[in-house]
C-alpha cells in the first residue's frame, strides 16, 4: 500500500499544482497585473510548487535527504531524462534556439548551489542568498522582456501565461485556487511520508529516495510537455522549460525551505550527485553554444547516462 500512497501523493500534486497555476495566473490578469510579469513569476514559481511542497515538508519532518535529492535528481533528470526521450521521438532543432542568457544563470546557480553544499547545511542564510540571486535573475528577465515589448520585439524566451482564460469566471478562479491550496500540502504529506516508508523498507537513505523515486515522479509533467514540444517541433520551448526548471529548483524551492527549516547534505550527494548534476547542465553547451541539433544518437546518450546514474544510485 505504501507505493500507492506515493502514486496517490504524486498525483495530487500535479493536479493541484496544475490547479493553482491556472487560478493564480488568471487571477493575477483580471486584478491588472501584466502578463508579460505573470509569465515570468507566478507560472514559474506555479509550475515549481510540487517541488516545494516536497522540500518544505520533507524538510518539516526532519528528513532533509528528500528534500535535497528531490532537487538534485530532478535535475539531473530533466537534462538527461527530459531531453532525451523526445530526442528518441523526434530530432528537436536546438540549433535555432536562443537561450545563452538563461542557460548561463542556470549554470552559475548550479554552481553557487553547490558551494553551498561545501558548508554542509542549507540554512537560512544560505536560503537568502540564492533567493536574492533568484530575484536579480527575475528582475534581470523583466527589464531585458519589457525592453524588447518597448522596442516592438517579442522575447524569444517569454512566452504567454499557461492557463490563461479572459473569460474564465470569479467562481471559477477561486475553485482553482482552493484546489491548489488544499492539495498540495495533502499531497507533499502522503508522498514524504511514504517515501520515508519505502526507504526504511528497503533500508536505503532517504536521499536515495529522493534523488530517484520522488526526483522522476515530480519531473513527470516536464517531460510531458518536453515530449510534446519537440512533436510540435517547439525546441524552444522543450529546452527553455529544462533551463527554467532548474534554475528554480535550486534557488527558490532549497531557498525557500532553507528558511523554514535547516537542511544537513548528505556526504554522498557532496561526492557524487552535485556533480553528476553540474555535469549533466555542462551537456547542454553544444545545443546552447554551438548550434548543435538534438539528434536521436543524443537522445541515446542521454537516456543510457540516466539509466546508468539511476542503477549506480540504487547499488
Amino acid at each position: 500500500m505504501v507505493f500507492v500512497y506515493a502514486v496517490l501523493g504524486l498525483l495530487i500534486l500535479l493536479l493541484a499544482g496544475d490547479a493553482l497555476v491556472k487560478g493564480a495566473v488568471n487571477l493575477a490578469l483580471r486584478v491588472g497585473i501584466p502578463a508579460l510579469i505573470v509569465s515570468l513569476t507566478i507560472v514559474a514559481f506555479g509550475t515549481s510548487a510540487p517541488e516545494l511542497l516536497i522540500s518544505v515538508q520533507a524538510a518539516l519532518e526532519g528528513v532533509p535527504g528528500i528534500a535535497l535529492g528531490n532537487v538534485v535528481g530532478s535535475n539531473t533528470a530533466n537534462v538527461l531524462l527530459v531531453l532525451g526521450v523526445p530526442a528518441l521521438i523526434t530530432v528537436m532543432h536546438t540549433s535555432q534556439c536562443e537561450t545563452r542568457k538563461s542557460y548561463l544563470v542556470m549554470l552559475a546557480g548550479s554552481v553557487l548551489f553547490i558551494g553551498l553544499a561545501f558548508r554542509g547545511v542549507f540554512d537560512w542564510i544560505a536560503g537568502l542568498i540564492l533567493l536574492a540571486v533568484l530575484a536579480l535573475a527575475l528582475g534581470d528577465s523583466v527589464r531585458e522582456a519589457l525592453a524588447h515589448r518597448r522596442a516592438g520585439k517579442p522575447d524569444p524566451e517569454v512566452e504567454e501565461p499557461e492557463g490563461a482564460d479572459p473569460d474564465m469566471p470569479w467562481w471559477k478562479i477561486l475553485l482553482f485556487l482552493a484546489l491548489g491550496l488544499v492539495g498540495l500540502p495533502l499531497g507533499a504529506d502522503l508522498l514524504v511520508d511514504s517515501a520515508s516508508e519505502i526507504a526504511l523498507m528497503f533500508g536505503v537513505p532517504d536521499t536515495v529516495i529522493g534523488l530517484t523515486l520522488v526526483a522522476l515522479g515530480t519531473s513527470l509533467p516536464e517531460l510531458a510537455t518536453t515530449v510534446m514540444a519537440a512533436i510540435r517541433r517547439q525546441a524552444d520551448v522543450a529546452i527553455g522549460n529544462v533551463i527554467g526548471s532548474n534554475m528554480f529548483n535550486l534557488l527558490a524551492i532549497i531557498g525557500v525551505a532553507s528558511l523554514i527549516a535547516p537542511m544537513p547534505v548528505d556526504p554522498n550527494l557532496l561526492r557524487f550527485d552535485l556533480w553528476v548534476m553540474l555535469g549533466a547542465s555542462i551537456l547542454l553547451v553544444p545545443f546552447v553554444f554551438l548550434r548543435r541539433d538534438l539528434t536521436r544518437i543524443w537522445g541515446v546518450v542521454l537516456s543510457a547516462l540516466y539509466v546508468g546514474y539511476v542503477l549506480l544510485v540504487l547499488t
